[in-house]
């Protein structure tokens, strides 16, 4: 059992390895990572859908960078940038970029897989990442939460005049971030010349 599950009701068997799999940190980046990759190398692209994951694909990696460069993780509590908005802004931006390259790609399954690749892993990494937010930040997390949804962003809200600014060094150290956009933004590039 991990760390990451210990907390919750046994399980045994299948169900337990299912779920052991779900909160599995690596395997959810590695696969997201391969999704990428794969649907790039089947992409039969068309220049309108191509387009339409282009724009997915950019604001999603914009999201990404952005919030990479505000958090300082299990330090203090990201409450600036786009964490006014959303609390899971990196996930918001995995889901965006992971729906850019389904569209680019022009394969219909493609969407149904990344469906299926979320459903699967992002409950369980956002129900374990607020529940380890709420043990080391307490009170502030309970008052960070009331007026901030996990996925769907509030505008409502207004950012405040404190907080962290963004940091390339942030954004780089925390979790390699503008490495792994030159990774995506490669694969992205070669659906381009498959047009």
């Amino acid at each position: 059992m991990s760390n990451r599950t210990k907390p919750l009701a046994p399980k045994t068997g299948v169900a337990h390895l299912i779920r052991e799999l779900r909160y599995d940190e690596a395997s959810r980046q590695i696969l997201g990572m391969a999704l990428t990759v794969w649907f790039a190398w089947i992409a039969q692209p068309v220049a309108w859908l191509y387009l339409a994951g282009a724009v997915l694909f950019v604001v999603g990696t914009v999201i990404r960078l952005w919030a990479s460069g505000v958090i300082a993780k299990n330090k203090q509590l990201a409450t600036s940038g786009p964490y006014v908005y959303v609390r899971h802004p990196l996930y918001v931006g995995n889901i965006l970029i992971l729906f850019g390259f389904a569209a680019a790609s022009y394969v219909w399954w493609t969407p149904l897989v990344t469906l299926a690749f979320l459903f699967f892993y992002y409950p369980p990494a956002i129900e374990y990442e607020e529940r380890k937010l709420r043990k080391i930040f307490g009170g502030a997390w309970d008052d960070y939460v009331h007026g901030t949804k996990p996925l769907l962003p509030n505008f409502s809200n207004r950012p405040s005049d404190g907080g962290d600014t963004w940091s390339f060094k942030k954004s780089l150290t925390v979790n390699w971030e503008p490495l792994i956009v030159v990774f995506l933004v490669g694969w992205f590039v070669y659906i381009y010349f498959r047009l």
